[in-house]
């Protein structure tokens, strides 16, 4: 029974690689893809897919289908741009930008339209460059709990990375109106629980709390919403019973170099089917890093590790390293631009 749910959760996760799927349509599938760290969510995509390339998602995120946002948990993600106006009324939360701009001087009731203006027809900034524009009223991070504030407003986005920083830009500048949020909760919800499912399932409402931040009240009401399309799973999880099976692809069995803050790790409540206790703290070391890891059959066996195109792999115990060099070769050739292997 395990096997069975940890290979059900790893086609709906997309990393038994079906036939072609493009960034966005990646993105559309999975709701939202975990972005604070640009570089680990490209190698994201690379797990899932053995033909996308970075310059595919890049281009994606350029063309504006794929945006990078505060989304659920208030951590950065890349959301479809279709996605936004419904996944971002619910998930959007200024009570903890307020304390933080507090923490660090930045105060006012003209917040929303400071960071707005100083946003506005400039394309994407840099934080030192819109610290300039604000020419005094916040500094440092205080800058970019700004513009998560406008982002709470529908009045900002990330921009694409200028020599490996974040940039920010304002949504009518990079979307070409601010966002427009949904105004039927009941909706949203609705939409919400079938999505996570499609990528999640088997799961419960406290594995949706747990990824998306909402309470876990408002988890339950979702997935009620949505009760008519249910079904029992196994270990008191639920799935869709309109649910489409992926073509192609494989599970069993299946290897995958997953990187650090892979939505395999952190979109359900429990990760004890995929990771042993006693391996815990080789994943999650604290001081909020979660390590790169190493998975065969949807179990966490290692983790590894990169020096720009070199892989480093550190399995939990000795493993035969064959079924793994497929992986480590495709992990190089795609971060250097090469044709996959």
């Amino acid at each position: 029974m395990p096997n069975d749910l940890r290979r059900a959760r790893l086609s709906a996760q997309l990393l038994h690689r079906p036939s072609v799927l493009d960034a966005g349509e990646m993105v559309r599938h999975l709701l939202a893809v975990q972005a604070q760290d640009v570089p680990s969510t490209l190698l994201a995509f690379r797990a899932r897919s053995a033909s996308v390339t970075v310059k595919e998602i890049e281009a994606a995120w350029e063309d504006r289908e794929i945006v990078r946002a505060w989304g659920p948990r208030g951590t950065l993600h890349f959301v479809h741009r279709d996605d936004l106006p419904w996944l971002l009324a619910l998930t959007r939360n200024d009570t903890g930008t307020m304390r933080r701009l507090a923490q660090e001087g930045v105060t006012g009731d003209d917040l929303p339209a400071l960071i707005g203006d100083a946003l506005a027809g400039q394309g994407p900034l840099t934080k030192a460059q819109l610290e300039a524009r604000l020419a005094g009223r916040a500094k440092g991070q205080g800058v970019v709990h700004l513009v998560a504030l406008a982002a709470f407003h529908g009045l900002a986005v990330l921009g694409p990375l200028h020599r490996g920083k974040p940039t920010y830009v304002h949504a009518v500048d990079w979307l070409g109106a601010p966002v427009t949020f949904e105004q039927d909760r009941d909706r949203a919800l609705a939409e919400l629980a079938l999505r996570y499912l499609r990528a999640h399932a088997p799961a419960t409402p406290d594995d949706l709390a747990a990824w998306s931040g909402l309470p876990l009240g408002t988890a339950r009401a979702a997935f009620d919403l949505i009760a008519s399309r249910l079904e029992a799973a196994p270990l008191g999880g639920f799935t869709l019973r309109d649910a489409d099976a992926e073509a192609g692809g494989q599970t069993n069995g299946a290897v995958r170099l997953a990187p650090a803050f892979d939505e395999y790790l952190l979109g359900w409540a429990d990760r004890a089917l995929i990771l042993e206790e006693r391996h815990r703290r080789a994943v999650f070391p604290g001081g909020g890093i979660l390590r790169p890891v190493m998975l065969a059959d949807g179990v966490i066996e290692g983790t590894w590790s990169r020096k720009g195109e070199e892989v480093t792999l550190a399995p939990f115990e000795q493993r035969d390293p064959g079924p793994w060099k497929a992986e480590v070769a495709d992990v190089r050739a795609y971060l250097s631009g090469s044709p996959r292997p």
